[in-house]
Formats: C-alpha cells, sequence, structure tokens
C-alpha cells in the first residue's frame, strides 16, 4: 500500500500553483519607457509608422508582444517589438509614438513602466524591404 503524506501533497499542490507565478514574473521588466520618431525603416526591416503600436527593446526578439503599463496613470498598451533600442541609459523601452499616445506619454517624454512579454508572432521581412508576413498570436495585432 502506498500512501501520500497530506502534507507532501499539499507541499506539491503549492510548488505548482507558485511556479506559474514565478515565470510571469520572470518575463516582467519595470524601468523608465520613452517614445521616439525615428527615420524609415526599423532593424527588422519594415517600414516605420509612427502611429502604430510597436516598440523597441534591445534583447527581445521581433515579433514579440508586450503589455507595456505606465506606473503613474495605470493605462496599458499591447505593443509588437520590431526595433533595437532604447540607446539612452537606464530606459528599457522605446514605444511609437502611436503606443506614447495610448500610455499617456506625449508630454511627459518619459514613464516608468512595467513590460509583460505576451507571446511572440512569426515574422518575416526583407531588409528595407515592404515584403513582410507578421502572423500575430493575440486578434486585433498590426
Amino acid at each position: 500500500m502506498n500512501s501520500v503524506h497530506p502534507i507532501l501533497t499539499t507541499l506539491g499542490l503549492l510548488t505548482s500553483l507558485a511556479l506559474p507565478a514565478t515565470a510571469a514574473m520572470a518575463n516582467t521588466q519595470t524601468g523608465v519607457a520613452s517614445w521616439y520618431q525615428m527615420g524609415k525603416v526599423t532593424a527588422n526591416g519594415e517600414a516605420y509608422n509612427p502611429d502604430g503600436l510597436t516598440a523597441a527593446h534591445r534583447t527581445l526578439p521581433f515579433g514579440t508582444m508586450v503589455q507595456v503599463k505606465n506606473l503613474s496613470n495605470g493605462r496599458t498598451v499591447r505593443l509588437r517589438i520590431n526595433d533595437r533600442g532604447p540607446f539612452v541609459g537606464g530606459r528599457i523601452i522605446d514605444v511609437s509614438r502611436g503606443g506614447a499616445r495610448q500610455l499617456g506619454l506625449m508630454g511627459s517624454g518619459t514613464a516608468r513602466v512595467s513590460v509583460t512579454q505576451l507571446g511572440r508572432g512569426n515574422f518575416r521581412a526583407r531588409a528595407y524591404g515592404v515584403d513582410s508576413d507578421f502572423a500575430c498570436v493575440f486578434n486585433g495585432c498590426i
């Protein structure tokens, strides 16, 4: 007869419930965001749309969807990573003008934010071309 001790069962259940929260926390960064208006082409080769819902991040793969929350006003927006940056120390993400409007950063230029990685789409772009294919994991993505 094999019997499992109730404390071990409870411990196992609590551990399994805690792991997803830990994994989610590992995919969230907190720091300073800024908004930018750059040139014609992003680092992944697609045309830059200043009013689009896109962002620049130093390390997240192109096509990654993130949720950015402005910690001072509570406003959030979902953005797709399509560029590299920011190149100013102490900042964790640069958002497009469209993202900045939704977050309420247009006046201040910067804000303390949390950035949560939501998922990845499939992205293929030809350098400096318009041929791109983006399949988003969320409905309504651009």
